[in-house]
């Protein structure tokens, strides 16, 4: 048994959650002031903060006079601060996100004088398998963590392995972070409380001193806790107070022995509450499309604008960060809560949006405004289809699209804009009103071309690019009164667009590049064949199915869907929906005792809304009738049912190995899960998905042991795989293996209507109090999810996964040029291009390398567990390699490109720049 004990004090700060924001900050100033009080009291006094900087930044944007106390403790190591700026929910952002928070985290701990290296991550539903690469890469040799680990572990510690064999010593706070409040109960009886639960621990430790972790969620320790323990303390069992890094560093001796490998998902010692992952499903929209649009701002502002925009990233990033909250994006707060979240994931994204567009602009600025630049925001060159709006062309003439090498392409017509945009009539006294209408030279969005005046009679011609003369507004005004004064009476006024159309124009833009696109009507019968690769994809549609050579899609009479891939793999029942019961909350799905599961649609219409070589759709309808809410008894859903149109839009692109399906619906029920099944062809054992740098594989179970049931269900990212099949994904999403592992099953929806319950089915402890949470029912909201299906009998890695949900995921930029038009295109620009197989590219962005000048930083992961070598073309002459957090490691010269060598799994960062021509 142990002979001594340490105390660890803290808190655990939930940043929003059952209280929004602010209501927590404002206890949170509170909390933190008596911390500094005790410990400027109490000079044996120590504290941690639970590892997130948040809270000490929004501490000090409240009480800014009192920094220099906290510098002054975090120096003397009595105040134990970061490294991470929020305590994160790992598996529901990417993995740069990730690196981002540690990296913010740290370098905010450094400017108040030291970061905690440790990897504290107390209470997170899960981790994620490359945790430990990530936390080693940044020269962190230490992690501490509750939930997830498995019952193989039986000590207070174990080496933690990432799959590129990456390892942390772990401590493992199995009792939860606030394992020595029990003992702290009775001041008088702290001893005797010790004793026994060092008794009752003993195996757990071995010769090292029980480690008490003094504190609980939202409150500070009790001032007198230092005195409580000094009183405590005796020769039998001596005492003493540290900070966890103190602890982990200065007082454990036993030699770790036990090693577990991957992430942590067990329910054995604590709830993950997998739940989290489906509930509220705009809040995992919006965080995807938050991270993609600062992702690609980075890109375009690194390669393509010489303005430095790394303050509005750096904000777009702290608000997707602040989001990634444990209790933030995972949905399992109020109302007013989640509203906060995603207003502030939207404000990232916008605040993104500006840096990217701004970049563009530059670029777009050497393009003709009749024609289009197109960005691409991946690094290997790629074929795609853009939409752009073009003059629509004279009746029996086609469109075709000119790049800049002189090349014509075909152009697929998918829609035209009306004309007339109104058609008014007027007394001659009301014409100087409609004037008002005109700013400067816009009206309706659109410019002026040139105007008829005629007795009784004013028409204006609209255009996006004028091709008329000047446009003088005051000599209008003029005409117009005296037309007026000359001709009372009656006036007609029209305004008219010029014919518009919407166009699906074939573009190849290289790796990371720019390439411009004009379109123009043509001798369709002397276009060439695009120079799309592959172009032998033509999409060949039907009433009831699509082809294009590579995938074949068939609509079933249930209005489920065949697909067949080149290699001749067949998925039958594609798009199968079951709904059912859910009497859970946010945080653990539960089926009622005597659920009702609908998989049958009463109704079902095809139709084909767009036929064309380049892309084609259909679309499919299916009527279910849900039941709208469970019965007053929750074990059984009600007997009220309400139809519900489901749309399924079937899209096939030229060259595409894959179908695109987009699902949409009006939700009119409560308490129910909507899934999306993929059949497989036979039953197979395990899955795999894709996210935060690796591709996890998992079975058909899930390791239970404590309160909680241990449902199957896990999260992807990117892309899930089983079997033949591989689902590419939009957002973060829930799946699981069903039907003895016959079908996977992608989540779409889940509604439920309380933070907790009290009485859960899969769960024995409440979460939470039972707060009701209407809005995470989704009552009368348009329901929108997208995904792809990859057919392939060789797997998911065979089937170049990685790459194709990247493309997926990331479409080309678009934008009008500004020059004059009519000019030459601008030549193709390629940007830092990476060739190599099942290597996943992060991030791409501006950094500064040294004093000699700014550089391109690029992170990458071998996606596969045999390694890589990836090939690094660009503008750059050597190659930086720096750790996680920035600092550097080695430099190599790179002239001509740089061949990266990585081991299985490995995340590689390097900054590229030129070499000063003063600089030998």
């Amino acid at each position: 048994m142990p002979n001594s004990a340490v105390f660890v004090p803290h808190f655990h700060w939930d940043r929003e959650w059952y209280e929004p924001f602010q209501v927590f900050r404002h206890r949170l100033v509170t909390a933190l002031d008596t911390v500094l009080e005790t410990l400027e009291a109490n000079p044996d006094f120590r504290f941690t903060v639970d590892g997130q900087m948040a809270a000490v930044e929004d501490y000090l944007e409240m009480r800014p006079e009192n920094r220099e106390r906290v510098v002054a403790l975090v120096r003397e190591g009595r105040l134990a601060i970061g490294p991470w700026l929020i305590l994160l929910d790992e598996f529901l952002c990417s993995g740069e996100t990730i690196v981002r928070n540690l990296q913010m985290g740290w370098a905010a701990a450094e400017r108040l004088g030291r970061a905690m290296p440790i990897g504290y991550l107390p209470d997170m539903f899960g981790h994620v398998a490359q945790m430990p690469q990530i936390l080693a890469r940044a020269g962190i040799e230490h992690a501490a963590l509750w939930r997830g680990v498995p019952g193989s572990v039986e000590g207070h510690a174990f080496r933690w392995r990432a799959p590129d064999g990456s390892e942390v010593r772990t401590e493992f706070l199995f009792d939860g972070y606030d394992n020595g409040l029990d003992v702290l109960l009775v001041p008088d009886q702290i001893g005797r409380a010790l004793s026994e639960y060092a008794e009752m621990t003993a195996e757990r430790w071995g010769g090292d001193p029980v480690l008490a972790m003094a504190g609980t969620d939202h409150n500070a320790p009790d001032p007198q806790l230092a005195a409580w323990l000094r009183k405590a303390s005796g020769a039998e069992r001596p005492i003493s107070v540290a900070t966890l890094d103190e602890y982990i560093r200065e007082h454990v001796r036993d030699e770790v022995t036990a090693t577990v490998t991957g992430e942590l998902r067990s329910h054995v010692r604590g709830n993950i509450l997998p739940g989290v992952l489906s509930v509220r499903l705009g809040l995992k929209q919006r965080m995807a499309i938050a991270e993609r649009t600062v992702d690609h701002a980075e890109r375009v502002n690194a390669l393509w604008s010489g303005r430095d925009d790394s303050a509005f990233l750096a904000l777009a990033w702290h608000k997707i960060i602040e989001s990634t909250a444990h209790d933030s994006v995972v949905g399992s707060g109020t109302d007013e809560t989640c509203d906060q979240v995603a207003a502030r994931l939207a404000e990232a994204a916008q605040t993104a949006r500006a840096v990217r567009d701004a970049a563009l602009a530059e670029p777009a600025a050497r393009v003709p405004s009749d024609a289009y630049l197109v960005a691409n925001p991946l690094p290997s060159a790629r074929a795609a289809l853009v939409e752009v709006d073009v003059v629509a062309p004279p009746e029996g003439t086609a469109l075709v699209a000119t790049a800049a090498d002189g090349s014509t392409h075909p152009v697929q017509l998918i829609s035209e804009d009306p004309t007339v945009l109104s058609d008014e009539l007027m007394d001659a006294s009301q014409l100087e009103r409609v004037l008002r209408r005109i700013h400067r030279r816009e009206l309706f969005g659109l410019l002026i071309d040139h105007y008829e005046l005629t007795p009784g009679l004013l028409v204006f011609h609209l255009a996006e690019v004028p091709a008329g003369g000047p446009f003088d507004l005051l000599i209008l005004r003029r005409d117009v009164a005296a037309a007026a004064c000359a001709h009372p009476g009656e006036w007609r006024v029209r305004t008219l667009a010029e014919a518009r159309a919407t166009a699906l124009v074939p573009v190849r833009v290289p790796a990371s590049g720019l390439t411009s696109v004009r379109v123009s009507a043509g001798d369709e019968a002397a276009v060439p064949t695009p120079r799309l690769a592959p172009a032998t994809a033509t999409v060949m549609p039907s009433a009831d199915a699509l082809s294009n050579g590579l995938v074949e899609v068939v609509v079933a009479d249930d209005g489920t869907l065949v697909v067949t891939g080149a290699d001749g793999t067949v998925l039958s029942g594609v798009g199968r929906l079951v709904d059912g019961g859910d009497r859970g909350d946010s945080y653990n799905y539960a089926p009622p005792a005597r659920d009702v599961l609908v998989s049958e649609s009463t109704q079902v219409t095809v139709e084909l809304v767009e036929n064309g070589p380049l892309r084609s759709r259909l679309r499919v309808i299916r009527v279910y009738e849900w039941p709208a809410a469970l019965a007053a008894d929750r074990d059984l859903r009600g007997g009220t049912t309400v139809p519900t149109p489901v749309e399924m839009l079937v899209e096939l692109r030229s060259g595409e190995p894959f179908v695109r399906i987009s699902t949409a619906f009006l939700n009119r029920s409560a308490d129910h899960r909507l899934r999306f099944h993929v059949p497989l062809p036979r039953p197979v054992t395990t899955s795999a998905s894709a996210g935060q740098f690796a591709v996890t594989e998992r079975g058909l179970t899930a390791e239970g042991g404590w309160g909680e049931h241990p449902i199957p269900t896990f999260p992807a990212s990117t892309f899930v795989s089983a079997g033949p099949a591989t689902v590419l994904l939009d957002h973060s999403s829930e799946y699981e293996l069903v039907d003895g592992g016959s079908a996977l099953a992608v989540t779409l929806l889940r509604a439920i209507g309380s933070i907790s319950v009290n009485i859960h089915p899969l769960r024995d402890e409440p979460a939470a109090s039972e707060i009701p949470a209407p809005g995470a029912q989704d009552l009368g909201m348009r329901i929108e999810n997208r995904l792809a299906v990859l057919p392939s009998a060789a797997g998911w890695q065979a089937a170049d996964a990685v790459a194709f949900a990247e493309e997926f995921r990331n479409d080309v930029l678009v934008t009008r040029g500004t020059a004059p038009a009519a000019a030459a295109l601008p030549p193709d620009e390629s940007g830092v291009r990476v060739d190599s197989k099942d290597v996943f590219v992060s991030s791409i962005r501006r950094v500064p390398a040294d004093a000699d000048g700014d550089g391109v930083e690029v992170r990458l992961a071998a996606m596969n567990d045999t390694g890589s070598t990836a090939r690094l073309t660009g503008a750059f002459t050597e190659a930086i390699t720096v750790d996680l957090l920035g600092r550097p490691l080695s430099t190599t010269p790179a002239e001509g490109g740089l061949a990266l060598a990585l081991a299985p799994w490995e995340i590689r960062t390097v900054v590229l720049r030129q070499r000063p021509t003063n600089r030998p």
